[in-house]
Protein backbone atom coordinates (compact mmCIF):
# COMPACT_ATOMS: atom_id res chain seq x y z
CA UNK A 1 0.00 0.00 0.00
CA UNK A 2 0.98 3.10 -1.07
CA UNK A 3 1.01 6.41 1.43
CA UNK A 4 1.33 10.22 -0.39
CA UNK A 5 3.18 12.63 1.23
CA UNK A 6 -0.49 13.78 3.71
CA UNK A 7 -0.43 10.34 5.05
CA UNK A 8 3.00 10.34 6.24
CA UNK A 9 2.43 13.93 7.80
CA UNK A 10 -0.75 12.74 9.57
CA UNK A 11 1.78 9.65 10.34
CA UNK A 12 4.16 11.52 11.83
CA UNK A 13 2.18 14.38 13.50
CA UNK A 14 0.35 11.23 14.73
CA UNK A 15 3.37 9.17 16.31
CA UNK A 16 4.95 12.49 17.71
CA UNK A 17 1.92 13.58 19.54
CA UNK A 18 1.44 10.21 20.87
CA UNK A 19 5.25 9.63 21.45
CA UNK A 20 5.62 12.76 23.54
CA UNK A 21 2.73 11.85 25.69
CA UNK A 22 4.59 8.11 25.67
CA UNK A 23 7.78 9.97 26.80
CA UNK A 24 6.50 12.22 29.21
CA UNK A 25 3.92 9.42 31.28
CA UNK A 26 5.02 8.72 34.99
CA UNK A 27 5.95 4.80 33.61
CA UNK A 28 8.75 6.70 30.96
CA UNK A 29 9.87 9.21 34.03
CA UNK A 30 10.32 5.68 36.40
CA UNK A 31 11.86 3.83 33.22
CA UNK A 32 14.42 6.60 33.07
CA UNK A 33 14.87 7.13 36.88
CA UNK A 34 15.94 3.79 37.30
CA UNK A 35 18.21 3.29 34.27
CA UNK A 36 19.91 6.87 35.46
CA UNK A 37 20.10 4.78 39.11
CA UNK A 38 22.06 1.50 36.71
CA UNK A 39 24.11 3.80 35.04
CA UNK A 40 25.40 6.01 38.36
CA UNK A 41 26.01 2.57 39.76
CA UNK A 42 27.98 1.06 36.97
CA UNK A 43 30.02 4.62 36.54
CA UNK A 44 31.13 4.29 40.70
CA UNK A 45 32.17 0.66 39.86
CA UNK A 46 33.98 1.75 37.00
CA UNK A 47 35.68 4.62 38.90
CA UNK A 48 36.48 2.01 41.87
CA UNK A 49 37.97 -0.69 38.81
CA UNK A 50 40.30 2.53 37.85
CA UNK A 51 41.24 3.33 41.30
CA UNK A 52 42.14 -0.60 42.03
CA UNK A 53 44.21 -0.48 38.28
CA UNK A 54 46.15 2.95 38.94
CA UNK A 55 47.16 1.18 42.30
CA UNK A 56 48.15 -1.61 40.61
CA UNK A 57 50.59 -0.16 37.95
CA UNK A 58 51.66 2.22 40.61
CA UNK A 59 52.89 -1.02 42.59
CA UNK A 60 54.14 -2.77 39.36
CA UNK A 61 56.24 0.36 37.86
CA UNK A 62 58.13 0.19 41.34
CA UNK A 63 58.75 -3.25 41.49
CA UNK A 64 59.88 -3.03 37.97
CA UNK A 65 62.36 0.24 38.82
CA UNK A 66 63.46 -2.12 41.87
CA UNK A 67 64.45 -5.10 39.38
CA UNK A 68 66.21 -2.51 37.35
CA UNK A 69 67.73 -0.55 39.93
CA UNK A 70 69.30 -4.69 41.01
CA UNK A 71 70.43 -5.61 37.28
CA UNK A 72 72.31 -2.22 37.18
CA UNK A 73 74.08 -2.59 40.18
CA UNK A 74 74.70 -6.52 39.04
CA UNK A 75 76.42 -5.16 35.93
CA UNK A 76 78.45 -2.30 37.55
CA UNK A 77 79.63 -5.02 39.88
CA UNK A 78 80.80 -7.30 36.96
CA UNK A 79 82.40 -4.37 34.81
CA UNK A 80 84.41 -3.64 37.89
CA UNK A 81 85.33 -7.25 38.54
CA UNK A 82 86.40 -7.47 34.98
CA UNK A 83 87.99 -4.01 35.14
CA UNK A 84 90.04 -5.45 38.00
CA UNK A 85 90.91 -8.25 36.20
CA UNK A 86 92.22 -6.31 33.05
CA UNK A 87 94.06 -4.38 35.05
CA UNK A 88 95.74 -7.76 37.45
CA UNK A 89 96.14 -9.10 33.97
CA UNK A 90 98.05 -5.81 32.68
CA UNK A 91 100.20 -5.74 36.21
CA UNK A 92 101.11 -9.23 35.78
CA UNK A 93 102.23 -8.21 32.08
CA UNK A 94 104.34 -5.70 33.21
CA UNK A 95 105.67 -7.38 36.08
CA UNK A 96 106.39 -10.51 33.68
CA UNK A 97 108.29 -7.86 30.86
CA UNK A 98 110.52 -6.29 34.00
CA UNK A 99 111.58 -9.61 35.19
CA UNK A 100 112.95 -10.31 31.58
CA UNK A 101 114.75 -7.26 31.42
Amino acid sequence: MKMGKPGWVILGAFLGSYGLKILTSKDAKGFYTHCTAGVLRMKDQVVKDFTVLGENCGDIGADAKAINEKRAAAEESRVIENAREVVKEADEKEKAKKAKT
